[in-house]
């Protein structure tokens, strides 16, 4: 994604579904029988065309075999885990709940054989599995970055009816190293709509990208459709609407689905969306669309919904899709911007490759105010400056000849850097903007960027705000943050109340860092419906670009090229437009299957619009 983005992970996605081959886990075959275990290595990557499938246990085989065979056959393609369960005894089986989580670590579970009560009578035995923990997937299918020590103890008895070693308590959900996770799980944007977020042009509905992780190679459409009707993930329910009725589910006997040679994907429903009248059948199928559009070699062109008694409810194609929602590369910018060495601001046609930037229309490019960053709205009529010293934010049009009204805005900060940061426009044209102002440091909204700021509360904030970027969905938050000298990024929800004196009530609440193994992280910009460009350091370390999710984790292909001495990034939400970096060779420019390329030597505070 990215840059280099849909097209990457489209190929990626082919790779996944085209392999039809299949290969037995290593080191199956020659696990010890007795004595003490050795750690379980994560399996090396492999090539996304082959399914990998795992040895159901041996006749006779000792304890150490069992559960090393049972951790092998956790990372393996069986769509129930079939040959997993054939490790466990037949209560244990019935209690065991995959799903319930996937905890990755590090890398595969050490384990350390422990001393049972009984263990003299020999008829059982138990292992501690450890590690590091790098994240944990929970039973919505969400991911969370998670770190500290992993300790489980999974225990085995002799059963006596067979006299064989099965596994008779162990812990709920999976677990796997790091490269197994990257092999067995793909990344996909569930889609729902914007709730608290007012009707773009046209009545079109904003939607929001929902992250979540399902098994790539065990049927991921299936998945994907039933984790979209369960409704948004818990941290995004708040501000995010779904347009199938509660407790829609798939018909009873849909055990897969797949799109025909024609792209299109039926779906039988339950009875609950049997009375769902057209818009909002329409609206349903979007969302399928949506979600839907990268999964598979081809993609979805089309979605067909069907009722519990198989009567035909909708259909919609994907160009009547994006006349329902704004979505992602809905609208594709026309320039990209950034401040030039006369410090007024220019543009340059987004993705033509010109290095011949004009002033914009307006006060902010044919006027005398110097200016140090600015930011554009979405629709590209309106501008916001924020002065050279950080002092002032001025908003004017980006029409020739407009005047320039008085500041909307004024800091107190004593020196420049303790001042106004670079301000940032959301998808129903409102304008974010925080004051560094170490007195009195401040989130501000300014509705249709004018009148007075809305001072947005943040009270899970622990730290300054170093920039701010919202999403085009207007109901997520990208944050820089800086506290004791380290900064981290940060992801939050954006909730309206209703207006109380003629004003919102506005919040940013469950901040979370998306970035904690960086120590620095100095600039950052949305590239993607659910994805950001970060530049930043780890302890000690030299600086990089990549990319995250808003889960925090990271997401297929590669990041994008080195580049020295970054100062500032810039990336569309449309991801087939080229990133734009201020660095000490001015404004640069990387588009997909590139290298960095000079613009112009004077120019600083690259952005596109939003």
């Amino acid at each position: 994604m990215g840059a280099e983005g849909g097209g990457r992970r489209r190929a990626l996605l082919r790779g996944v579904y085209a392999g039809l081959g299949a290969v037995l886990l290593a080191g199956c075959a020659s696990m010890p029988d007795s004595g003490d275990l050795r750690g379980v290595e994560s399996t090396p990557r492999q090539d996304p065309q082959v399914r990998v499938f795992a040895m159901p246990p041996r006749e006779n085989a000792g304890p150490a075999e069992i559960v090393q065979g049972f951790l092998e056959a956790l990372t393996s393609d069986d769509p129930q885990y079939e040959t997993a369960r054939k490790y466990l005894t037949a209560a244990a089986s019935r209690g065991w709940d995959p799903d319930a989580s996937t905890t990755v670590l590090s890398d595969g579970p050490n384990t350390v054989p422990e001393h049972s009560p009984s263990r003299e009578a020999g008829d059982d035995y138990a292992y501690t599995l450890t590690g590091t923990k790098l994240a944990m997937v929970d039973e919505q299918h969400a991911y969370t970055p998670d770190s500290g020590t992993y300790s489980a103890t999974v225990h085995l008895t002799l059963v006596k009816k067979t006299e064989q070693w099965r596994i008779d308590a162990l812990p709920q959900g999976v677990v796997m190293g790091r490269s197994d996770f990257q092999r067995n799980y793909v990344s996909v944007n569930k889609y729902y709509y914007a709730a608290n977020v007012p009707a773009g042009e046209g009545g079109q509905l904003s939607t929001v990208a929902d992250p979540v992780y399902v098994r790539s190679k065990v049927d991921p459409v299936t998945s994907t459709v039933r984790a979209l009707l369960k409704g948004p993930t818990r941290w995004l329910d708040p501000v995010a609407t779904s347009s199938f009725p509660s407790g829609t589910a798939l018909r009873k006997d849909v055990t897969s689905l797949s799109p025909d040679d024609q792209n299109k994907l039926t779906v039988p429903l339950n009875d609950k969306a049997d009375r769902v009248g057209a818009t909002q059948c329409d609206r349903m199928a979007a969302q399928l669309l949506f979600t839907l559009q990268d999964l598979t070699p081809t993609g979805v062109s089309q979605v067909e919904l069907r009722g519990s008694k198989g009567t035909k409810l909708c259909a919609l194609n994907e160009d009547r899709a994006e006349a329902i929602a704004s979505h992602g590369t809905g609208r594709r910018p026309e320039y990209e911007y950034f401040i030039d060495g006369r410090q007024r601001l220019v543009r340059l046609p987004s993705g033509s490759g010109s290095k011949q930037p004009e002033p914009v229309p307006g006060p902010l490019g044919e006027g005398d105010k110097p200016l140090r960053a600015a930011a554009v709205s979405r629709d590209e009529d309106t501008a916001a400056g924020v002065s050279a010293d950080g002092e002032y934010l001025y908003v004017g049009s980006l029409a020739s000849g407009a005047p320039l009204g008085n500041a909307v805005l004024t800091s107190g900060g004593a020196s420049k850097a303790d001042r106004l940061t670079t301000p940032s426009w959301d998808g129903g044209g409102d304008l974010w903007v925080a004051d560094r102002d170490p007195k009195r440091p401040r989130l501000l909204m300014l509705q249709q960027g004018a009148g007075t700021p809305v001072e947005v509360r943040t009270p899970g904030l622990d730290g300054r705000i170093d920039a701010v970027r919202v999403a085009a969905d207007g109901v997520r938050i990208a944050l820089i943050v800086e506290k004791d000298g380290k900064t981290s990024l940060q992801i939050g929800r954006i909730e309206r109340d209703s207006e109380r004196g003629g004003q919102p009530a506005v919040s940013i609440l469950e901040l979370h860092s998306v970035t904690p193994q960086l120590e620095e992280v100095t600039a950052m910009s949305w590239a993607g419906d659910s994805r950001l460009v970060v530049v930043g350091s780890e302890a000690g370390g030299v600086q990089q670009i990549r990319y995250v999710q808003v889960d925090g984790s990271t997401p297929a292909g590669y990041p994008p090229a080195s580049l020295t001495g970054v100062k500032q990034i810039a990336a569309s939400e449309d991801e087939r437009l080229p990133l734009v970096a201020y660095s000490e060779d001015g404004i640069v420019r990387l588009s997909s299957g590139a290298q960095w390329q000079k613009v112009v030597k004077e120019g600083t505070a690259p952005v596109y619009p939003g």
